[in-house]
This record gives C-alpha cells, structure tokens and sequence, in this order.
C-alpha cells in the first residue's frame, strides 16, 4: 500500500453535504472569504483527525514490534475491515438524505467566521468523515508509512472541496449555471461513488488479511 492507495479515500470524506455546504458557500454574498473560512476549518480536522488516527495506530504498531507479520498488525487490518463495513453501511444508510437542510438557508449570508465554525462542525460530526479519517490513519500506520504519505489524501480532500470556489473565480457568470448542477449531482448521486471507494479500500484490506 501507498499513498496513491488511499487517495481515492478523499472522495468520502467531501460527498454529500460537505460538497453542497461549499457550493452554497461559493454562492453567497461573501464567497471568496466564505469558502476560504470552510477550507479552513475543514483543514484543520482532516489533519488532526487523520494525524492523530495515524499516530494512535503508529503507537500500538511499535509497541507489538517484532519482525514479519505480526498479531498486531492482524488486529489493525481486522479494525480497518470493520471500520470500512461500518462506513459502507454509513453511506448507503444516508443515501436519501438528499435535500437541503434549512440551516443551509443561513449559507448564503456567512462570512469568514461562520465558515470556519461551520467547517470545524461539519467535519467532526459526520460519522463517515471520522471513519474515513481513522481508516485512513489506520492503513497508513499498519503498512508503516511515514506521515508525509498522509498529505496527499489531505490536499486532494480540500481540493475536491474547493472546486465550487474554483468553478465561480474560473467560470465567472457561467458559475451561476455551473454550481447549482454540481450541488443536485452531489447532493443525489455522489454516494454511489463513496460506496465504490470504500469497496475497493476494502478488497484491498481482504487481500492483506489473506496473504
């Protein structure tokens, strides 16, 4: 495993609300400050959550030490087996939760600070952002890689946040057009490709388990 592996991962944690709170974010009043103060505190928990997950299991791994395969290492693929089937179960369960809750009505005013807030939130409560984040900590930490693997799921999770902020400075007025399809898509079909990833993460977790 490495960290192109565990990139895919990034498309869980922004599908669904994550990605309709940007888009309506990026349409508001003040969306270059709104979207800036949502990537922030979106930053902030994918890093703490996916660093500390990394580190916890980093820990328990070092512990054990040993040379080959050892007990513990059986034990974290066995955590992160269940922690994808939980999330699997998570994302399908959700599956028609579409439709705009209505504090996402208040969206439209926000500026800096309430993004921020918003972004801290949202990342900390949604039970398939927390399991994304220690299932990735998780893998990493089993296989022995290094932090800096983690940064490329990082980056790619807050891009594929930003592109509502992306599509408005490079489209202009087209973004007016562009944004309320990328919101109904997210919003209806982005689970079907959330499952897809876990399912794979999850073949690849089988196949450590029966080497």
């Amino acid at each position: 495993m490495n960290f192109l592996t565990i990139l895919p991962m990034a498309v869980v944690m922004v599908a669904g609300t994550q990605l309709v709170a940007a888009v309506f974010l990026a349409s508001g009043d003040r969306p270059r400050r709104a979207s800036l103060g949502f990537l922030t505190g979106a930053a902030i928990v994918v890093v703490v959550g996916t660093t500390l997950a990394w580190l916890v299991f980093r820990v328990i791994k070092g512990a054990a030490g040993g040379g080959g395969r050892s007990p513990v290492e059986t034990a974290i693929d066995w955590v992160v087996l269940g922690l994808l089937v939980v999330l699997a179960v998570v994302v399908f369960v959700r599956r028609h939760s579409s439709g705009e809750p209505k504090w996402m009505g208040r969206l439209q005013h926000a500026g800096f600070g309430y993004a921020l807030r918003l972004g801290l939130l949202l990342f900390v409560v949604m039970p398939s952002d927390d399991l994304t984040m220690v299932t990735v900590g998780a893998s990493a930490a089993r296989h022995g890689l290094s932090w800096w693997h983690l940064v490329p799921f990082m980056l790619l999770t807050l891009l594929l946040l930003a592109l509502p902020l992306l599509a408005l400075l490079l489209l202009g007025d087209r973004a007016d057009r562009t944004l309320p399809r990328m919101r109904d898509w997210a919003d209806r079909h982005s689970w079907i490709i959330s499952e897809a990833v876990v399912v794979f993460f999850l073949a690849l977790t089988v196949v450590d388990l029966l080497r």
